[in-house]
């Protein structure tokens, strides 16, 4: 998952996966007939990846080439679906059918580790010079890694192109006029608490129909990025914290605990305020009830026509708001908001403000003819003039979100002005807990947490039918571990 660039923040992520709720984009035909990618050159290695992959081709194979990629090596991109779903549909498709080219996959973080469970992709601590792996391992954003990683083996089967995370974007301008000095807050959050005060006092101020707005509709945005962070940021976890976030059919399920159910009841209490019986003291009613029916594009409309203070999004929402010709300087950005402060949380590495992790990978293809030149292509895309090239061309984050501190990514507008806050998120992002049975649970979860959003449920009820249904869905993986082992 990710975002759009100047069109789209980052090419998929975001902006795209929105269509999952709608139109599904290039079914499996868009992974092509063999007889058709068969065509290709020796040398050209076929990577099925998103449209913007493919219009910036000529850019990334420069930077590729001076970084070291042998000039005979080339690459063509073969057109993925929009949808996010649709394209590892296609992939599962062209993978269990053993079709090759495509020689490499661009993948969504969020459903790689199913396709490295199931031995679908190259394991690159066997190809990867020492170098690279060092080069990843050192500096790569550490999350991502890991969802680009074996779970059990820890051994690295796809490459991290970029990550991708959001931010609270509010009105500067709006806010300093309501009274509050917003020097700090670009790295310095606040709790959910204070912030629905600020919020709720500009938005009086201003006369705005909206204060906050943000995604809760019934999709896969709720369960693995808003709900996820927003639980993270009260302490509260899907399976018993971090450190068994992959293993399915070994995770407690801890959906039931307070954290979680907090996370509910602020927002509600958000929505519908202290009338809610559910309502948390001491949180204003910033939000509408219609977020219950939005994804990023529809959530952030309100924002971007002026008519709201804050709007949590993925950074192409920058790209859209704080240009020139829209707000300027009058966006500011800064960490979501925290529940508990991370020393309250039970689990390392929750409370404080964390954030959902987006991205995607480059994964090679067991059955590819093309293993050597797809190796060198993922080698040359860790260079750091590479993922500069990405940033600066496409608005990709690098993956060594070090490099947020150069002068290429400060220089770049609207997005240069915004590092600080984008830096300090990406080192607390969470990812979702994926497995081979995260597509099933993920429905699960978006299905609870919208009932008790929308007070179809109780949060303690919707908690308790949701803990039921991912206790069974873990015993049956288990149960099948243990069949297997027999």
């Amino acid at each position: 998952m990710g975002r759009g660039n100047n069109r789209r923040r980052s090419g998929v992520s975001r902006r795209t996966f929105v269509k999952a709720a709608g139109a599904s984009g290039v079914t499996a035909g868009s992974l092509g007939l063999a007889g058709c990618l068969g065509s290709a050159q020796e040398d050209t290695v076929i990577i099925h990846a998103d449209s913007d992959f493919k219009d910036y081709r000529d850019p990334f194979l420069e930077a590729l080439h001076e970084a070291g990629l042998d000039e005979s090596i080339t690459y063509e991109v073969r057109a993925a679906a929009n949808n996010t779903e649709q394209r590892r549909q296609d992939i599962q498709s062209a993978l269990e059918a053993g079709r090759a080219p495509p020689d490499i996959f661009m993948m969504d973080s969020g459903w790689t580790i199913p396709f490295i469970l199931r031995e679908q992709t190259v394991n690159l601590e066997e190809h990867l010079s020492n170098e690279v792996l060092n080069r990843i391992q050192d500096t790569y954003l550490p999350m991502s890694v890991e969802t680009a990683s074996h779970p059990e083996t820890g051994n690295l089967n796809a490459l991290p192109l970029f990550p991708d995370f959001p931010v609270m974007l509010y009105r500067r301008d709006l806010v300093e006029e309501a009274g509050y000095d917003t020097s700090g807050w670009a790295t310095q959050p606040m709790s959910w608490q204070e912030f629905s005060r600020v919020v709720a006092d500009a938005q009086e101020q201003a006369g705005l129909d909206f204060g906050f707005t943000t995604q809760a509709s019934a999709y896969e945005g709720l369960s693995c990025c808003t709900f996820n962070e927003t639980m993270s940021g009260w302490g509260g976890a899907y399976f018993n914290g971090l450190d068994q976030i992959f293993d399915a059919g070994g995770r407690e399920v801890t959906v039931e605990e307070e954290p979680v159910l907090n996370a509910i009841r602020m927002m509600r209490s958000f929505m519908y305020g202290e009338e809610d019986e559910h309502a948390l003291e001491g949180f204003e009613q910033i939000s509408p009830t219609s977020i219950v029916q939005w994804i990023e594009d529809t959530s952030l409309g309100p924002f971007q026509n002026g008519n709201a203070v804050a709007h949590r999004n993925w950074p192409f929402a920058i790209a859209e708001t704080a240009t020139e010709d829209a707000f300027g300087e009058a966006i500011g950005t800064m960490p979501m908001p925290y529940g508990v402060p991370e020393e309250e949380s039970e689990y390392d590495g929750l409370g404080g403000s964390r954030v959902a992790l987006g991205g995607w990978h480059l994964a090679i293809n067991p059955g590819t003819e093309r293993l050597d030149e797809c190796v060198q292509i993922l080698e040359a895309f860790t260079a750091e003039s590479v993922q500069l090239t990405l940033f600066e061309v496409g608005s990709w984050f690098p993956p060594n979100i070090e490099l947020l501190e150069s002068d290429t990514v400060q220089e770049t507008e609207p997005l240069g002005r915004y590092t600080d806050t984008l830096r300090f998120v990406g080192n607390r992002a969470v990812p979702r807990p994926v497995s081979d049975v995260w597509t099933e649970q993920s429905a699960h979860i978006y299905i609870e947490v919208h009932n008790a959003y929308t007070r179809s449920k109780s949060p303690e009820q919707a908690m308790a039918d949701l803990h039921e249904r991912l206790r069974d869905s873990e015993q049956a993986v288990a149960q099948l571990e243990e069949e297997d082992g027999n």
